[in-house]
């Protein structure tokens, strides 16, 4: 019965699948997933969503999606546009690794060295960070870690580049050091080195809230960089430590009735505050998967299974077969607690979709081990 575990009468793995050809219907050009006709991140979390059916399901066209949306920007020469000044840039990357062991084509680690390169020249602070764009000098975002970090991390281990790992795990500590909370045990948004944007708390230089989506960021990045660090490797068991206090953390904020968690995780008491599907759909991810890969231990399936449950119960409907997701963050900056509160939401922004494809893939992943 393990792996036929119903979830508003499909399985995860259903979910998956029906929320990636929503969009593949909808956009039958991959090129034309918003914002269109651009390298960008957005379409790089869900289309990392998209890969992951693939390996889950062996089914062609999902990897042949991609990879068309990869061959519409590089060109036969490796070159393509791409922003130079900032980490957002450096997630879509993870697009080339599958392509390059699967396909006999030298353009495919010309992009990908490209992007491995503008680590060189984004701007860092004093304890060497990277600042997540040019337009936010002096700032590091919680979100920066998942769009350089496995990137990274990835390109150091398969090219033979071991500082990079050691790079990768110095920027997961510069967000410790700098935005965790003490009183929640959870992080900031992000964090001003040099204490002059409006938002900076005095004296410290931290966001002054704990925005889902950015922690969600966070915590998947974490897990995959556990994954990806050698059993042996002195950083990974400091890793499973933090992430394991993470999900101790998180799981105290989680909405009791609907499962879902807040647009600002630690306020959830506060009339205007609501409930967002980007970063439940995180969360959920990060517990699972810590779940699945023994980080910590089996009780804690039972929230993200009320997470998952509630994103589908809350969130979901269909217009005819097509899926959509609603409340969805759009993409933000940092800001004060009411520049949170005034963001819109997007049905079937690819943040969302994206996050739920991956969480639901785990939650697939956890049934299919249960024996």
């Amino acid at each position: 019965m393990g792996n036929q575990t119903l979830y508003q009468g499909k399985t995860a793995m259903e979910w998956a699948e029906i929320a990636s050809e929503s969009l593949m219907k909808q956009y039958d050009e991959p090129l034309q997933l918003p914002p269109a006709n651009r390298w960008h991140y957005h379409q790089g979390v869900f289309l990392c969503g998209v890969l992951d059916v693939w390996r889950d399901t062996g089914k062609e066209a999902y990897y042949q999606y991609v990879k068309k949306y990869v061959d519409d920007l590089v060109d036969e020469e490796g070159n393509f546009y791409f922003r130079r000044d900032e980490l957002d840039a450096i997630q879509p990357g993870l697009l080339l690794y599958p392509l390059i062991e699967r396909e006999d084509d030298k353009r495919y680690k010309v992009a990908l060295d490209k992007l491995r390169n503008l680590l060189e020249t984004v701007n860092r602070t004093k304890s060497n960070g990277l600042w997540h764009k040019d337009k936010y000098p002096y700032q590091m975002w919680l979100d920066g870690l998942y769009m350089a970090g496995p990137f990274t991390m990835q390109y150091g281990l398969k090219y033979d580049e071991p500082e990079l790992i050691e790079f990768v795990l110095h920027q997961e500590k510069l967000m410790r050091r700098f935005t965790k909370s003490e009183a929640t045990g959870l992080y900031h948004h992000g964090w001003d080195e040099s204490i002059s944007t409006d938002w900076a708390v005095p004296e410290k230089g931290h966001a002054p809230e704990i925005w889902g989506r950015a922690l969600g960021w966070y915590g998947m990045a974490l897990t995959m960089l556990i994954e990806l660090l050698p059993e042996d490797h002195p950083g990974r068991q400091e890793l499973i430590v933090v992430l394991a206090d993470l999900i101790k953390d998180l799981v105290r904020y989680q909405d009791k009735e609907t499962g879902l968690w807040h647009q600002v995780v630690d306020k959830g008491e506060n009339k205007d505050n609501w409930l967002e599907t980007s970063c439940t759909s995180l969360f959920l991810l990060t517990i699972i998967r810590a779940v699945n890969q023994g980080y910590v231990d089996q009780s804690y399936y039972e929230y993200a299974k009320k997470g998952y449950e509630g994103i589908l119960k809350h969130k979901v409907r269909f217009e005819g077969d097509r899926l959509i997701l609603s409340g969805v963050c759009i993409g933000t900056s940092i800001g004060v607690y009411d520049y949170y509160m005034e963001r819109e939401t997007v049905d079937n922004d690819l943040h969302g979709v994206g996050a739920f494809i991956l969480s639901s893939i785990q939650m697939h992943r956890y049934h299919k081990n249960q024996v």
